[in-house]
């Protein structure tokens, strides 16, 4: 039965939304190049209540229930070891014999062998034979069933991250904003309406051309969009990030190793998977995804590799189109650019010592660099540190800044997410094959990975608390105006000049 839905005009599968999430890391077709992940399964055969409690707190009610299954499968695998090392010596006494009668060594149990026929000897050798085979069959079944559910278990959480699913509040960037009173109405700041007033978005074009959640960004707003993005590759690279241009298609097991999953906890889509011929699928082609985010193609650089240990940590700072199915259903949410299936954004990730402190510095220069850029950008956020509930399978800890939006005051009273940053301790690398050597040990260097600016959501917020309702114009933050043709402020398309122009003007006695 075709459980697949095909989209003619993105060229993808959606697969059928179903009854229980999937969450299987094993379920991605790997070719044999693949990396093989190394989980520490012997740490949930020691731990298993931690573990099942971490699983809880996330509320992966499934995977609470893996180490106990995982412990069972084990002792089934020590019993099939102990059964299948007493036939391998049974069935190398047998050998022996039938290669030389005359051999001694073996004792009692060889004695037993001299009192059989040679057609008794190699019929009970058969039968070990095929008991040996049904016996590793299982051992190698319980292996992998093993690793499967390990792979399932999401990162152990932080002692910093609160418990249950409220977050708590850390810091502040920039003053509160004051705005007219008067004008108390949210849809009179929501940058849809500002945006349709000033010619700078196409949604209904977009709608005809790709759907409800595309846009087309007109004019000013597209230039907006690079002047974001270049500022944000300057300030990280002044940082000593080194740039990166990445692919956006990528292996779907190398998102499933990353932490990232076809459809989320509450069975919906997630990411866009690319459809296959059916040529392709008889050969065992592997499967491909748009990435929902470079964090999975700049993690994927080193799959399969050892970094020297004097390159860590290895930062690295990428600019990407990122894909998202957010299936969930539309409302005064998700309007406008506020959630969006396709958007640029620049994206820091870094490999840094398997140490707690080298990854808490990274992570802390992470909530600098979004914090310096946030803050430039006059935009009044708050800083906080996510419950466990809101974590992805691979962070142990996540710091998320939250502008507010004018247009959203009965929407978390006005808060939405800009940035995110996570550390990931070795969740990634092991399931990556990413190694380093500490102290001459072969080991699993951590990652860490934040956004550095995420275009769609930070053009909302600057229209919606930038709006001049007098003159009808936007302000342009400073630091953006180098790559704004100078201008101070965005009007209707074709009416603003420049301030560079209106100088020239004033000169020549043409303003």
């Amino acid at each position: 039965m075709n459980r697949s839905l095909t989209c003619m005009r993105c060229r993808t599968i959606r697969p059928r939304p179903r009854a229980t999430p999937a969450r299987n890391f094993a379920a991605n077709k790997r070719p044999s190049v693949a990396p093989k992940p190394i989980i520490d399964i012997k740490d949930i055969r020691q731990n298993p209540e931690l573990y099942e409690y971490t699983c809880t707190e996330r509320n992966y009610k499934a995977q609470a229930q893996h180490p106990a299954k995982i412990i069972q499968l084990h002792s089934q695998w020590q019993d099939l070891q102990k059964q299948g090392r007493s036939l391998r010596e049974r069935s190398n006494l047998l050998r022996k014999f039938l290669a030389d009668p005359a051999t001694s060594s073996g004792g009692d149990d060889m004695m037993s062998i001299r009192e059989m026929s040679r057609d008794q000897v190699q019929e009970e050798a058969r039968q070990l034979k095929g008991r040996l085979s049904a016996i590793e069959k299982g051992e190698a079944e319980a292996v992998a069933e093993m690793e499967a559910l390990a792979l399932e278990i999401p990162n152990l959480t932080s002692e910093n991250t609160p418990l249950g699913d409220e977050p708590r509040l850390l810091s502040y960037i920039n003053e509160a904003p004051e705005f007219d009173k008067a004008h108390d109405s949210p849809s009179w700041r929501s940058h849809v309406h500002i945006g349709s007033e000033l010619g700078l978005f196409d949604f209904s074009g977009a709608a005809t051309t790709s759907g409800w959640g595309w846009y087309y960004l007109l004019g000013e707003a597209a230039q907006l969009e690079q002047a974001l993005v270049q500022y944000a590759l300057a300030v990280a690279t002044r940082h000593g990030w080194t740039q990166v241009a990445p692919p956006t298609m990528v292996y779907s097991h190398i998102g499933a190793a990353c932490g990232f999953q076809p459809r989320d906890q509450h069975g919906e889509q997630q990411v866009y998977s690319i459809a296959q011929s059916q040529a392709d699928v008889e050969r065992g082609v592997p499967e491909m995804c748009l990435a929902g985010t470079s964090e999975i193609s700049l993690a994927g650089m080193k799959a399969n590799t050892t970094i020297d240990a004097g390159d860590l940590p290895l930062k690295r700072v990428a600019v990407s189109r990122c894909y998202r199915a957010e299936a969930g259903a539309r409302g005064a949410d998700t309007k406008g650019l506020y959630r969006v299936h396709e958007f640029t954004k620049v994206e820091m990730f870094a490999w840094t010592a398997p140490d707690e402190r080298d990854a808490e510095d990274v992570h802390e220069e992470m909530l600098d660099i979004q914090t310096e850029i946030l803050q430039s950008l006059d935009l009044y956020c708050r800083v906080l540190e996510m419950p466990a509930t809101d974590l992805g399978a691979s962070a142990t800890r996540k710091v998320d800044i939250e502008a507010w939006f004018p247009s959203r005051q009965q929407i978390n009273e006005g808060w939405g997410e800009l940035t995110s940053s996570s550390t990931c301790t070795g969740y990634q690398t092991r399931r990556l094959a990413t190694r380093t050597r500490v102290d001459g040990k072969m080991t699993f260097p951590w990652t860490c990975n934040g956004t550095a600016l995420a275009v769609p959501r930070v053009i909302a917020a600057l229209l919606e608390n930038g709006w001049d309702e007098e003159t009808g114009t936007v302000a342009i933050p400073k630091v953006l105006q180098p790559w704004m043709d100078g201008k101070e402020r965005i009007g209707r398309i074709g009416k603003q000049r420049s301030a560079r122009e209106v100088t020239l003007r004033a000169r020549d006695g043409s303003a």
